[in-house]
């Protein structure tokens, strides 16, 4: 599986680890999870803005035709 380096603050790196300790997790995993997530509100945040212009240019079609 490909791989990416990320780059953290020390601030960001010991939060990380906190949060994967009491997570009982990775960082990695807790890293990744956060990205994919990241990844899935753009496209969910993108589809609702795309099907509200939809939906108001063909109320404004109705209204125009």
């Amino acid at each position: 599986m490909p791989g990416l380096n990320v780059r953290f603050t020390e601030d960001e790196l010991e939060a990380l680890r906190e949060r994967a300790e009491a997570e009982s997790t990775s960082m990695q995993v807790i890293a990744h999870d956060a990205v994919v997530r990241a990844i899935s509100e753009r496209a969910r945040l993108f589809e609702a803005a795309a099907t509200h212009v939809l939906q108001a240019s063909d109320e404004l079609n109705q209204r125009l035709a």
